[in-house]
């Protein structure tokens, strides 16, 4: 399966992707949005995604899919998913909105298309471009994929 990649919206002072980092992962949870859980579940293990701060109105960092959709244990809903996310590293500079929204390969991005989506899709030259502009070098994939099969082996 090819590898996909996402963006996930937080509030940084609910959530910042400092804390991802000092945490190292968390169950990204408390979506109640159909189209959001929707992407939720839709996501796989070793996807990248991009961390935007939704005040800041930045993309500030990386994250990969460590655990794929399971109940969401702050619903008694079971149709209300999350998934595990783990921090990969922050973006050399934050990259902002008003950026994103100047730049043509990123016009057709949902947070530009569809802004109030917290969950949402990324093609992949937009991931690689937002990187670009964050002064950051795209994970290999291999590194990805070796981090993904120690956690699934207990040694990450």
């Amino acid at each position: 399966m090819a590898q996909a990649f996402w963006l996930l919206k937080s509030e940084p002072e609910v959530y910042p992707f400092s804390q991802l980092v000092a945490e190292k992962k968390t169950l990204w949870e408390g979506v109640r949005n159909h189209e959001a859980r929707n992407n939720l579940a839709a996501m796989a293990r070793a996807d990248l995604v991009l961390f935007y701060h939704s005040h800041d109105v930045e993309v500030v960092g990386i994250a990969r899919v460590t655990g794929v959709a399971r109940r969401d244990p702050t619903s008694a809903d079971p149709r209300w998913v999350a998934v595990e996310i783990a921090a990969w590293k922050a973006l050399a500079r934050p990259v902002s909105l008003a950026v994103i929204r100047a730049d043509r390969i990123l016009a057709t991005l949902k947070l530009v298309t569809h802004s109030r989506l917290s969950v949402m899709p990324v093609e992949s030259r937009q991931f690689e471009r937002v990187l670009e502009l964050g002064g950051t070098s795209p994970p290999r994939r291999s590194a990805i994929r070796s981090a993904t099969l120690k956690e699934a082996d207990g040694r990450g």
